[in-house]
């Protein structure tokens, strides 16, 4: 085809590309130094509290000792960020200006071993870009400071100035220029909220370093230094918990962790109470908290969250800071290694402090367990109180419980036989002398391992050794230790034991089912009739024989032996809810354990349910048995105490 034909070519290069200037002008353009670093400006200072992290992270990368932080109308009017660090020459200052100029890299490698806060040189331009600036800084060798003025972005004066050594930067009216970001700002109150808090996370990874933090000529907090990071630890998250932080420490070649968690019984409702540090850096971090809710597990109610400072230290070459431009999030090497070190070294906290004996009463004896209780009935006879709740009192013929069901005193019973000669076997509770399962409960800590064996020959046991005062409603065991009184709830602490048991024999003695001599059928509804059909071999591995019997209906053959005396049906259908609930995949370790919790609940005694005194005894010399006696497995409290003191200021006689 000739030229003449009409022919165009689909594509034709740029005049530019061979030395022709052309004539059109291109769409695509370079943007301004200014208006690029506002947009800069709007990933790294999102509102004032953005402004005060950047510059304490500066102050604190040049060794500062003390840093001094002053703000006034929540951030709006002014933000001042002194200190006594290394300083900076007239060059370095001015190069500090400019955009990606850093003192803290210089060359690729530097970025995969970053070891200071701040790096990418971002955060100075930026806030200078939309705030009227001012920053005085003095090196120690020189004899007078630098003073740059800057406003919206463009330096209108350097000067000369007399200065103590270190930096101090003034910023006013942020946002000045781009009245849409300032019109977004929220309440001066809410704003300086913000930047407290933000202060409180930094100073508490850095103890050595002091802090002072004030809003209108008022000094808010005054954070002295101190070589002891528990105080610093306590100073940031209140004074009333230092007798409820538990310490932690673990240490292996790809992780050093240490640092202090509260105990499950204190905990908020939010999860600002969290403070990760990564090489020194506070972070927000989704692989660490999942392990640090993981260490948690069964000790916390839906809802609550735990406080913690977890310090975890790594080689910096096997962490990522260069995540986000706020520096907030990071990404590891080794997630798997960081998720099990620390999900690891919080349960063992909480495993030690949960098995920290309290004192019971040294002139207690099982075999005088009856003559407080009939001296407790006598008291209350006098009172002219019914002795219903009295221990030794047996369980009423017939009796009903919350549920309008008979009271089944046979709770949770062996395998094997029982008789009446044996009082442990007989309370349908299981005795850790006379118990035939294995003497090793399974557990990740080996110190139970010698505990089980040699705690009938000399260890005293924190439940089984409290003198046994009776029933409250039926419901809640009332003791008495040197600590002061205990009330058990008796369902969360059966439930306990049950769900540690079934735990154990899926280990042990897995698949351990009892025959149904009448197999019992149960229909469910279309949905949870498929999920059902998906679960069958999950249950099957817990004991529950399960078949179809055409269209929606099911026919349970088998149940566990801990089971055989429960209804299977309510059972079976609140698991299959609760797996629609949670939408887990079957064959996964979460659906197990939820089908583990659902069934010592169902099997565990109930509230209004008498016990006799083999029973209660049983019950408790179990609790002590168990990895964590102190929370059911949905992390509801098994217990809770009341001290000498707390009772005797209740009764004024202490003040």
């Amino acid at each position: 085809m000739t030229r003449g034909s009409g022919f165009q070519p689909r594509f034709q290069w740029p005049p530019t590309l061979f030395g022709i200037t052309a004539k059109i002008m291109s769409k695509i353009k370079i943007l301004p130094e200014i208006l690029s670093n506002k947009i800069a400006a709007g990933e790294v200072v999102e509102r004032p509290a953005s402004v005060v992290k950047e510059l304490v992270e500066n102050s604190l990368d040049a060794d500062s000792s003390r840093i001094m932080i002053d703000i006034e109308n929540g951030g709006r009017s002014l933000i001042r960020v002194s200190d006594n660090g290394s300083g900076m020459g007239r060059d370095d200052a001015l190069l500090a200006l400019e955009r990606y100029a850093t003192s803290k890299i210089y060359k690729d490698q530097d970025l995969f071993r970053i070891n200071t806060l701040g790096f990418r040189g971002e955060a100075l331009p930026s806030i200078a870009s939309v705030s009227k600036f001012t920053l005085v800084s003095r090196d120690p060798t020189a004899d007078a400071g630098t003073e740059i003025c800057v406003e919206g972005g463009k330096i209108k004066n350097v000067t000369e100035i007399g200065a103590p050594k270190g930096t101090m930067i003034t910023i006013r009216q942020l946002f000045f220029n781009t009245p849409a970001r300032r019109k977004f700002l929220k309440t001066v109150g809410t704003e300086m909220g913000h930047i407290s808090d933000k202060v409180g996370s930094i100073a508490l990874g850095h103890p050595a370093v002091q802090f002072r933090l004030s809003h209108n000529e008022k000094i808010v907090k005054d954070w002295p230094p101190t070589a002891e990071p528990l105080d610093r630890v306590i100073d940031v998250l209140g004074g009333d918990l230092r007798n409820t932080l538990h310490a932690i420490n673990f240490q292996n070649k790809a992780v050093s962790l240490s640092g202090w968690i509260s105990s499950p019984r204190t905990t908020r409702r939010t999860s600002r109470g969290l403070f990760i540090y990564v090489n020194g850096r506070f972070v927000r971090d989704r692989i660490v908290q999942h392990a640090l809710f993981e260490g948690f597990s069964q000790r916390l109610v839906k809802g609550q969250f735990p406080l913690a400072a977890l310090f975890i230290t790594v080689p910096f070459e096997e962490v990522d800071v260069n995540v986000h431009p706020t520096k907030n999030e990071v990404r590891f090497a080794r997630q798997k290694d960081i998720h099990e070190a620390v999900r690891q070294a919080v349960s063992q906290a909480l495993f030690e402090a949960d098995h920290s004996s309290w004192a019971t009463r040294k002139t207690f004896k099982n075999e005088a367990y009856g003559t407080p209780g009939r001296v407790a009935e006598t008291k209350i006879r006098e009172f002219g109180l019914r002795p219903a709740g009295i221990i030794g009192a047996s369980a009423p013929e017939g009796g009903r419980n919350s549920e309008g069901g008979k009271v089944e005193l046979g709770f949770g019973k062996l395998d094997g036989e029982q008789t009446d000669s044996d009082p442990y076997r007989a309370s349908g509770i299981e005795h850790p002398v006379f118990s035939t399962r294995d003497e090793q409960p399974a557990t990740h800590n080996p110190q139970l391992a010698t505990r089980s064996a040699q705690a009938p020959i000399w260890q005293k046991k924190r439940f089984g050794d409290m003198r046994i005062i009776g029933q409250l409603h039926n419901t809640y065991i009332v003791c008495e230790a040197d600590a002061g009184l205990i009330l058990i709830d008796q369902h969360a602490a059966h439930e306990r034991i049950l769900f540690e048991r079934f735990n154990e024999r899926a280990t042990h003695a897995p698949k351990a089912a009892q025959r149904l001599l009448v197999p019992e059928s149960v229909e469910l509804g279309y949905r949870e009739a498929g999920v059902l059909e998906k679960i069958m071999p999950d249950l099957a591995e817990l004991g529950l024989d399960i078949e179809p019997f055409g269209g929606n209906t099911f026919v349970i053959k088998s149940v566990p032996p801990l089971l055989a005396e429960r209804e299977v049906k309510p059972l079976l259908v609140g698991i299959v809810e609760k797996i629609v609930e949670i939408g887990a995949s079957p064959g996964l370790a979460e659906v197990l354990e939820e089908c583990r919790m659902l069934m010592a609940c169902h099997g565990a005694i109930r509230a209004n349910q008498a016990l006799s005194e083999a029973q209660i005894n049983g019950l408790l010399s179990q609790l002590d048995e168990c990895d964590n006696p102190s929370h059911c497995p949905h992390g509801r409290p098994t217990w809770i105490r009341w001290d000498i003191q707390t009772l005797e200021k209740s009764f004024k006689r202490i003040v």
